[in-house]
């Protein structure tokens, strides 16, 4: 059973990256199934740390992009859903090629949600899992 409570266009959504940091870092939506949404992010001169790695930070962009979009998505036209707290623990060093993230639900409350969120390689290796909390938020326009 999906969550979905609007539905999701992977075109139009990956065209409302436009003059983001979303478009800076070349987020790209890749896919959408009933209890989750999915993005690749290259890993590349403009998401390396000195040390020549994936950058935490570009990770954390990366997952709460995910969860925050997904958020959204699970409550009506009425609400709209903002970040309260996220945490990532980073596994595993990346240097080049693409990641993989996918957020999934932990808990959709009236008020709150938490999505789990884990950051992979191109081989399926965990490089990052993150957790992010949301608050759900009435539209003051409704």
């Amino acid at each position: 059973m999906s969550i979905w409570k609007r539905e999701i266009d992977l075109d139009e959504l990956n065209n409302t990256s436009q003059n983001t940091l979303i478009e800076h870092l070349n987020i790209v939506y890749t896919e959408v199934g009933e209890r989750h949404i999915s993005a690749s992010m290259p890993v590349c001169h403009f998401t390396h740390q000195p040390l020549g790695m994936l950058h935490g930070g570009a990770s954390v962009v990366l997952a709460e992009t995910l969860g925050s979009v997904a958020a959204n998505f699970c409550v009506s036209e009425l609400d709209y859903c903002v970040g309260l707290d996220i945490n990532a623990n980073h596994v595993r060093a990346v240097r080049e090629g693409l990641v993989f993230g996918k957020a999934e639900p932990i808990h959709l409350g009236v008020s709150t949600q938490v999505w789990q969120i884990n950051i992979c390689d191109e081989r399926e290796r965990l490089v990052c899992t993150s957790r992010l909390t949301i608050a759900v938020k009435r539209n003051k326009k409704a």
